[in-house]
């Protein structure tokens, strides 16, 4: 199963990947879940605490791994072809839900210099883990389909796009909707989050209906997460959570669709 999660920033998609990774993890799945939001907290999610999610070091900020993989003997020239499979084995991160983590980064600023060698990196590392293994795989992702690339895209079984009842998600869903189709992605699916009443309920439907996108399912909103994020603590360890318990049914309702 290879899923990822996109949307526009603070709709929750954090979660909902977090909560899919976790419930795969506990159906025996070996799961890796793929940090690949320019804003990357998905640690805190899998119950890392900040002073070691603090410590990871994003893929494409690894300078010496990015240089080992794709340096050559000539100035401005790298390697386009190179293996990722020792990064797997090396780079991920064992998290208390029997999780393992991954986190790429992204570029952080256009004054950082060419950032095409650590993009090579990073594409061919999620080609690697969504096309090549058989891993259960969930994908943080920015609003886009970026990261995925075209070939990459096509092996994705399901793009969830996340978003609230707020006009300015709802747009960038749509948008985000569009470039998934547009890549290659067969399957996906809208999820309302954060949920508080029917007229948001309604709000989500409407405009879904009205622009052709399909939604899974409708995650209500719910304070114990607000409050496990206030204090920078994992929501999972609310395991009697509304809203964790709908995005579990989600993720039972996506093993149904691969089979």
């Amino acid at each position: 199963m290879k899923i990822a999660v996109s949307g526009k920033g603070g709709v929750g998609k954090t979660l909902v990947s977090g909560v899919l990774a976790c419930f795969f993890a506990g159906k025996g799945l070996k799961t890796i879940a793929i940090d690949a939001d320019p804003s990357p907290n998905l640690a805190l999610t899998l119950g890392l605490d900040l002073e070691k999610m603090r410590e990871i070091v994003p893929i494409s900020e690894n300078k010496e791994l990015v240089e080992s993989k794709t340096s050559t003997s000539f100035s401005g020239v790298y390697r386009l072809s190179f293996t990722v499979d020792d990064i797997v084995r090396d780079f991920t991160v064992q998290t208390p839900y029997n999780v393992s983590l991954m986190v790429m980064g992204t570029v952080q600023s256009m004054g950082a210099g060419c950032t095409c060698a650590a993009n090579a990196v990073v594409r061919a590392l999620l080609r690697h883990l969504v096309v090549e293994r058989d891993e259960a795989v969930i994908v943080d992702m920015e609003a886009g389909v970026e990261h995925l690339g075209r070939g990459t895209a096509k092996n994705v079984d399901v793009m969830l796009i996340v978003t609230d009842s707020s006009i300015k998600s709802l747009e960038t869903a749509k948008h985000i909707h569009k470039l998934a189709k547009n890549a290659g992605i067969e399957s996906v699916f809208l999820v309302g989050n954060k949920v508080a009443s029917e007229l948001q309920r309604k709000a989500v439907q409407r405009f879904a209906e009205g622009n052709g996108l399909d939604i899974l399912d409708f995650v209500p909103f719910d304070q114990q997460v607000i409050d496990a994020e206030t204090d920078g603590d994992t929501p999972l360890k609310h395991q009697g959570s509304p809203a964790l318990q709908t995005i579990r049914n989600l993720g039972e309702r996506l093993i149904q669709l691969k089979q």
